[in-house]
């Protein structure tokens, strides 16, 4: 039976994970949490998790629980503030050398395709323009190869994050949805934006994590893997929302740069200095978009949400049919 650490299971993809990995009779899973109390755990998985209370600042003291394990995938991450660089760099990195080479297999490490370039390498404007997050995780990125493990270490780096199922914690993209859905879909029906990005379901993920921990042939060797669906336009992802909603669009004029950088600051003004920079440079940049993307489909397994609209119909933010219809799907990825 395999020893399978996974860190920030509190969290939203760290619940996906857990639930998938939970019905694998080889697996013995150790769930390393901050707060306990933070765990949905449903009480039809196996007796076989074990959660270890935990703070990543004191990461040493586990040193002994470490070097027994197996696999490890690392999806704690602090969001922001000066302790995002502590968390996700430094003690982060003092985990993967706390694993025994002789007995850790495999590494699966959470980073974000937000540090990418289009081309998947490190994209130098994290460092310059990022927020504290942005910035651990570029710097983190760079620093993988120092580890022991890291001829055997995947990086695993999800574009835009949805999930808002149960009383699972909602990803941040899912959380401003309905901002989302209230201004910036009602300007798209009069104005267009050049723009496009790819998305994944919590559950997406789950799923190829799950099927990279049962192949592990297939990562290893500190290979970056952007988890998403094929790119979307803001154009046609606005058309796709728009038409679900029953609504028309009309004469859609170009809304250039120069405009929505007077109209963003709007909204805000009580957000960090360090957030704007960020979020300046997006409006820059544009397309966030990548060579290659993988999703359970690449794996030839079934795709839980393919479209950001099946997202959202999922989510109830749209209703119809297929909103009632996906309602009574089983849980399990």
């Amino acid at each position: 039976m395999r020893k399978i650490l996974i860190t920030g299971a509190s969290g939203c993809i760290g619940h996906y994970v857990t639930e998938a990995l939970a019905t694998d009779p080889d697996a013995e899973l150790i769930l390393f949490v901050r707060n306990p109390q933070k765990l949905r755990l449903d009480p039809r998985w196996r007796s076989e998790v074990t959660v270890v209370p935990g703070d990543m600042r004191e990461i040493n003291r586990h040193a002994d629980l470490l070097r027994t394990v197996n696999v490890a995938i690392l999806a704690a991450t602090e969001w922001g503030g000066p302790d995002a660089r502590e968390i996700n760099v430094n003690r982060t990195l003092e985990l993967l050398h706390l694993l025994d080479p002789a007995v850790c297999t495999q590494v699966l490490y959470f980073s974000t395709a937000s540090v990418l370039d289009r081309a998947n390498r490190p994209l130098p404007e994290a460092a310059t323009f990022g927020t504290w997050y942005i910035r651990s995780k570029y710097e983190a990125l760079l620093r993988l190869g120092e580890a022991p493990v890291a001829d055997r270490t995947t990086i695993l780096a999800p574009s835009l994050v949805f999930a808002t199922e149960g009383d699972k914690p909602h990803s941040f993209f899912s959380i401003d949805v309905p901002v989302f859905m209230k201004y910036v879909v009602g300007l798209a029906r009069f104005f267009s934006l050049d723009g496009s990005f790819h998305f994944i379901h919590a559950r997406d993920v789950a799923q190829v994590v799950r099927h990279l921990v049962q192949h592990p042939d297939l990562g290893g060797g500190l290979r970056t893997m952007v988890l998403g669906q094929e790119a979307v336009t803001f154009d046609q992802m606005a058309g796709e929302v728009i038409a679900a909603q029953g609504k028309r669009t009309y004469l859609r004029l170009p809304l250039p740069l120069s405009a929505l950088s007077r109209i963003v600051p709007l909204f805000q003004r009580h957000i960090l200095v360090e957030d704007r920079q960020w979020g300046a440079f997006c409006l820059r940049y544009r397309h966030f978009t990548h060579a290659s993307v993988i999703n359970p489909s690449t794996f030839g397994l079934p795709t839980y949400c393919s479209t950001l609209v099946r997202a959202l119909q999922i989510a109830g933010f749209l209703g119809g049919r297929f909103a009632r219809e996906v309602a009574g799907q089983p849980t399990q990825p």
